[in-house]
């Protein structure tokens, strides 16, 4: 069974008498371990899908499964927790708390999962490491670059073992050396079985990639499978 499977999907935006259509009958399905860009400029519906396979707005109409889940009928308090705990967030402006330490910024999904302060600190402390923080587990923002920062947002987003990566834009406040680190760092928990599925406007970044998916107007222009190279598997 995919690990998303989205049918029919519409979601319709009303200003008023106004009705704007975001997504028109989306059809999809994506298989767990695929490494997938979604791509599109402004406007063409690639936040609103955002928002949808984040569980973070319900469709107007359809259907979206979610690792077997019925999630669009799900009341907003089980999203609550198919959002901490199936779903891994990284975003353009990385959503750090600044009070506290990487360490402390990965221990978060966890502490709200009520897992004990051990397996917070150990899990954390093995997924900094993971992405090349080990030396920087008790600095603060202010204390990070950017590319580290974004490093701790990964490392976050992976604190509960989600079923899904889902990345919006994360490479878009980065230098070029820095986005090309953090996109071989998904390449890498790509070949390792992780599902992510970025967000992005840059073809570039589409390409690195094993699965592009193009939106405009809310409909799917085209999907194909990327170059050979990033889709195979070490």
């Amino acid at each position: 069974m995919a690990l998303i499977i989205l049918r029919n999907i519409r979601k319709v935006y009303k200003t008023g008498n106004l009705e704007v259509a975001a997504l028109i009958n989306l059809t999809l399905n994506i298989e767990q371990g695929e490494f997938v860009a979604i791509i599109g400029q402004s406007g063409s519906g690639k936040t609103t899908l955002l928002d949808i396979l984040g569980c973070l707005s319900h469709p107007t109409s359809g259907e979206y499964w979610l690792d077997g889940d019925n999630v669009h009928l799900l009341p907003d308090s089980q999203l609550t927790t198919i959002r901490n705990k199936k779903i891994g967030f990284i975003f353009q402006t990385f959503h750090l708390l600044p009070r506290k330490t990487a360490l402390e910024n990965v221990q978060l999904p966890m502490m709200y999962a009520r897992a004990s302060r051990a397996i917070q600190h150990d899990r954390a402390s093995e997924l900094l490491t993971m992405v090349g923080l080990k030396d920087r587990l008790y600095h603060y923002n202010n204390q990070l670059s950017g590319g580290q920062q974004q490093r701790v947002a990964i490392a976050r987003a992976l604190a509960n073992r989600p079923a899904l990566l889902l990345a919006d834009e994360p490479t878009g406040n980065l230098d070029s050396q820095s986005g090309n680190d953090i996109l071989t760092v998904f390449e890498q928990l790509h070949q390792q079985g992780q599902t992510i599925i970025i967000i992005t406007h840059d073809p570039l970044i589409a390409q690195r990639a094993e699965r592009c998916i193009t939106l405009l107007d809310g409909k799917i222009m085209s999907d194909e499978m990327a170059h050979p190279s990033s889709a195979t598997k070490g």
